[in-house]
């Protein structure tokens, strides 16, 4: 019996789309997150970022209470929540100021051998997004560079004032996020990948956070209440560690994805001028 001819051309069709995704940016950008692991690599982000940036939060906000938001109210803004929700997440942290009484020695220790262990983790996640090998041992003094620069800027974007002017506050944000990043790209790379080519990522990095916060409003803001009717405190905790896992998506991300505009946006401006 044999086949009409549609039905005999439909594979081939269906080959040729394929094979044309495939060579486009789009399924370029897709191979290379499969490469870099971007999910798996955002769980690992998520869990040491839980033992580094939430410890690191709390005493940093801590360390001015007078002027302070408070690592539950700096929480709060970052995931976009209502006020119910901030209110289930202040019952898990501890009040502005109290923290640095109760820091040990031993914890303050375990916090900077988590920080190293964080600055490595994210240093081979733009390593992989770049194809570049892993540097070498004696590279490390650079995660302690990274981890007091953004324990600096923590501080800051904990304590400023700018807050109170939301556009201004917004625009001095966005724009400190960019220069942060686009830092710690070109020092955790260890200076093998050019400034120029380091900023679309950095950019793309912090459009994705933005991304994240209008999201997070809609979707884990009113999950934080529900959850806390549910599970208790910890189905807070969960919808806290979820949004650490959709930072590590942006964080990684981002940095592929300014990698891709670096380097497909001459590939089109090219072949537009010789179609012209």
């Amino acid at each position: 019996m044999m086949m009409p001819s549609g039905a005999a051309d439909r594979p081939s069709w269906i080959g040729r789309l394929r094979r044309v995704i495939s060579r486009s940016p789009v399924g370029r950008g897709w191979r290379r997150s499969k490469d870099l692991e971007l999910w798996s690599r955002s769980l690992g982000f998520a869990a040491l970022g839980l033992l580094t940036l939430v410890p690191l939060l709390i005493i940093v906000s801590s360390a001015d209470p007078r002027h302070g938001r408070g690592f539950a109210q700096w929480l709060g803004e970052g995931l976009g929540a209502s006020t119910a929700s901030t209110r289930q997440v202040e019952q898990l942290f501890t009040r502005p100021g109290q923290a640095l009484r109760t820091t040990t020695a031993f914890g303050i220790a375990a916090l900077a051998v988590f920080g190293l262990s964080f600055g490595a983790a994210v240093q081979t996640g733009y390593e992989k997004v770049w194809d570049l090998p892993s540097a070498r041992w004696w590279a490390r003094w650079r995660h302690v560079v990274w981890l007091g620069i953004l324990t600096g800027y923590l501080f800051v974007s904990a304590t400023t004032t700018l807050r109170r002017e939301p556009l201004a506050g917004g625009a001095v944000a966005s724009l400190s996020a960019v220069l942060f990043l686009w830092w710690s790209q070109r020092l955790l790379l260890g200076g093998r990948v050019r400034w120029r080519a380091l900023l679309p990522g950095a950019v793309a990095t912090v459009i994705g956070l933005l991304g994240l916060r209008v999201f997070s409003r809609f979707v884990f803001s009113p999950l934080i209440v529900s959850n806390a009717v549910t599970y208790g405190p910890v189905g807070t905790f969960l919808v806290i560690q979820s949004w650490l896992v959709g930072v590590g998506v942006v964080a990684f991300g981002g940095a592929l994805v300014g990698r891709l505009l670096y380097e497909e946006l001459p590939r089109m401006a090219h072949a537009l001028k010789r179609r012209g």
